[in-house]
């Protein structure tokens, strides 16, 4: 689990083709103060294993859906990544609860710089859609904000000095695919209100009238 709270900026120095998939090698300074072989890592908001660590580096191995549903199997050597470790229970949370499960990519529509600071627009597929709801909880490539403007499959989300400066969006243009991970606790709602158990299923029409709804 994550907070979208991006602790900094490491670099892919080194990507090879292995059975099934790829493995990255990441060059990083601050996550080394007690990242361990076994640890999970968010690299762009996505969630993988530190394998193997060598020279100032750690590796992460991507297979089957990780790599479908992200942008990982575009990433060359020398790109920025967004880093973040796991996060521990007795730390605050300061952003929102991220797993690290990409939910699908998007695309960036358009950058405005606003004074100091950035208003960045995003189009996303349209199955993420119903998951998305003004001033609502989003990652994007890992970095937690609030929904500012909806409008059918495009959202909007302002950036402050502070977080353009230290993540890789900085380096995002128009038409750049960004990873996606909506609010975890909409889809735990869907699961319910979808339920086929008619039994168990009270989240009738009815039963909200009678809540006062």
């Amino acid at each position: 689990m994550f907070t979208g709270l991006i602790e900094e900026i490491g670099k892919i120095s080194a990507i090879t083709q292995i059975s099934g998939g790829i493995r990255f090698k990441i060059s990083a300074e601050k996550v080394f103060d007690d990242l361990k072989i076994d640890d999970s890592i968010a690299i762009n908001g996505i969630c993988l294993t530190v394998t193997k660590f060598e020279n100032n580096g750690f590796y992460c191995d991507a297979v089957g859906a990780t790599l479908t549903k992200t942008t990982l199997q575009n990433y060359s050597v020398g790109e920025e990544v967004n880093l973040e470790r796991a996060v521990r229970l007795s730390d605050r949370l300061g952003g929102h609860l991220v797993q690290g499960h990409v939910n699908g990519v998007g695309t960036v529509k358009q950058i405005v710089k606003l004074g100091e600071n950035y208003f960045v627009e995003i189009t996303v597929p349209h199955e993420l859609k119903k998951y998305l709801v003004d001033e609502g909880s989003i990652a994007v490539d890992g970095i937690s904000f609030t929904i500012a403007n909806l409008e059918e499959e495009i959202f909007g989300i302002s950036v402050i000095p502070h977080t353009w400066k230290n993540t890789v969006l900085k380096n995002r243009k128009p038409g750049n695919k960004v990873n996606i991970e909506t609010d975890i606790i909409a889809k735990y709602v869907e699961k319910l209100l979808m339920s086929t158990d008619k039994q168990d299923n009270r989240f009738t029409d009815s039963w909200f009238k009678n809540l006062g709804y």
